[in-house]
């Protein structure tokens, strides 16, 4: 099952680190990590997407609000966040198929932010599925390179606010 952990840490040397070491410990490889400034520059957001089993995950979370920089741990159940995903995707194009690369990126809203002769840089964001997608769309034209940032999540209101 895959599961994205929310861990809301103070911005100090080291805590990436022990944080990581919470999750490789207990054996589960990290399929994305992302780890960013919140708007109070004393607290970073890390962002973990793994994939295991809930009761060791639950262990893990129990040892990562043990950790004195840890502020906040959430496991993100699907339909309680949203989560995006950063990518940068360098595809061959000529002439030829420009057009339908173009007609690509605007179905799926990608912008494309460098064109050369034989290649185009798009860039997208959007969630796992969306961008899964896109690059089963762009396939046929040739990836040269991509890059993605993994996700980013934050977890919805439960309640309504008015």
């Amino acid at each position: 099952m895959r599961h994205t952990i929310s861990v809301l840490v103070e911005n100090k040397f080291g805590v990436l680190t022990r944080v990581t070491g919470m999750f490789s410990g207990r054996g589960f490889n990290i399929d994305s990590l992302n780890v960013g400034p919140t708007h109070d520059p004393k607290f970073s957001r890390i962002t973990v997407t793994v994939m295991g089993n809930s009761q060791q995950l639950d262990q893990c979370i129990k040892q990562l609000n043990k950790l004195v920089e840890v502020m906040e741990v959430r496991d993100l159940a699907n339909d309680t966040f949203v989560a995006r995903e950063l990518l940068l995707c360098k595809v061959g194009c000529d002439s030829e198929n420009r057009t339908e690369i173009l007609q690509i990126c605007e179905i799926f809203r990608a912008k494309i932010v460098d064109v050369s002769l034989h290649s185009v840089i798009i860039e997208m964001t959007g969630n796992l599925n969306k961008i899964e997608a896109f690059l089963a769309m762009l396939e046929p034209f040739g990836i040269k390179a991509l890059a993605r940032s993994g996700a980013v999540a934050l977890e919805r209101n439960r309640k309504l606010e008015l």
